[in-house]
C-alpha cells in the first residue's frame, strides 16, 4: 500500500474536502496548494500523478492529531495545572 492509497482512504474515511486537508497541513506549518494535493489522488497512469513523499503524509497525520485533538499545552501550562489539581 502506497502512501497515496493510505491519505486516499484517510480523506474517504474522515469524509475531508481538499481544503480541509490543506487547512490541516497548515496546522504544522506545511504549505500545499490544493492542485498539488489533487495530484496525489490521481490514478497512476494519469500524466500528472504525483507521489505522495513520506514528509507529506507525516505532516498529514501530525496535522491530524492537532485538527482532532486540539493543540498540546506548552510545558508551564501543564506545570500550572498539576499545580492547581493538586
Amino acid at each position: 500500500m502506497t502512501n497515496n492509497d493510505i491519505l486516499k482512504k484517510l480523506r474517504v474515511a474522515l469524509k475531508l474536502r481538499d481544503d480541509e486537508i490543506v487547512k490541516i497541513l497548515e496546522l504544522v506549518d506545511f504549505r500545499i496548494s490544493k492542485s498539488e494535493l489533487g495530484a496525489f489522488f490521481r490514478s497512476e497512469d494519469h500524466p500528472k500523478y504525483m507521489e505522495c513523499g513520506d514528509q507529506i503524509l507525516r505532516n498529514f497525520l501530525n496535522g491530524l492529531v492537532i485538527h482532532l485533538r486540539g493543540p498540546m499545552p506548552k510545558k508551564e501550562e501543564k506545570i500550572i495545572q498539576k499545580k492547581k489539581s493538586s
